[in-house]
């Protein structure tokens, strides 16, 4: 959940190989604004480049958290809700739903970008903080609203301070501002072939870096682990934080009165 007031822009990128097909690079801009303390808001802009073809605006995302319960928890709950309307094109992998598979992304965007969709997403995210460790575990249930079945999918993860004592001088290469950590997400089939069967999955290593008080740069190669999933994913991302915006806007506008 982002602190209220504050807006955080994010920049995401993920590069992939393609059997049978040109490798990609698919672009995510984030517009992320702490509305409450219970409620984080999200805008997505993406695109993507697929090697020796074409170059796509792929839609738009408007993502929503809300907090379940106040304070803290030994198991934090989240409720998220996501709006996404674009084409098939989108090649973002910010999650694994469904029997979403390598092979669904071959076609060439020249055609797939015609294929307009609109989905619904909804997560439950569950939280926790154990002796310096922050575990997540995510439950994906994913709607095509042109009348398809809803798909499932689930992610994983654990993250860690490489310290968790602060050094005794400012130091921006110190153990406290690296986190190491590790990802599994992938796919759980539909309402009416719930499994894992025709499902892809990906293991990945996570190393983030808080470069300055206000910006964070994170690098996570994922690994397909069965013959249904990319062999690789390196995805990288930027995030930079503005503290009190909302307030800051609306001083100016007051002082301009």
């Amino acid at each position: 959940m982002e602190e209220p007031d504050n807006l955080e822009i994010s920049y995401r990128n993920t590069v992939g190989t393609q059997r049978g097909g040109n490798g990609f690079s698919s672009s995510l801009l984030e517009f992320e604004y702490g509305a409450r303390r219970w409620w984080t808001t999200s805008l997505y802009l993406a695109g993507q480049t697929t090697f020796n073809e074409s170059t796509v605006f792929t839609g738009f995302r408007w993502e929503n958290r809300f907090r379940a319960l106040p304070g803290e928890h030994w198991i934090n709950p989240v409720i998220y809700v996501e709006y996404m309307q674009g084409n098939e094109a989108d090649k973002s992998f910010r999650e694994i739903a469904g029997n979403d598979m390598e092979s669904d992304t071959g076609e060439p965007a020249k055609i797939t970008h015609g294929e307009k969709e609109k989905e619904l997403e909804l997560k439950l995210i569950l939280s926790s903080n154990v002796k310096g460790w922050n575990i997540s575990e995510n439950f994906i249930a994913e709607k095509n609203l042109a009348n398809e079945p809803w798909g499932f999918g689930y992610a994983w993860g654990a993250s860690r301070p490489l310290s968790l004592q602060a050094a005794a001088k400012d130091c921006r290469l110190c153990a406290e501002n690296f986190q190491t950590g590790v990802e599994m997400f992938g796919g759980l089939g539909t309402r009416a072939s719930f499994g894992l069967k025709n499902t892809s999955h990906y293991l990945a290593p996570v190393v983030a870096w808080q470069a300055t008080d206000h910006m964070w740069m994170k690098f996570s190669p994922a690994f397909g682990l069965n013959g249904n999933s990319h062999r690789a994913l390196f995805r990288m991302s930027v995030t930079y934080e503005i503290d009190g915006i909302g307030s800051k806007i609306g001083n100016l506008f007051r002082g301009k009165n």
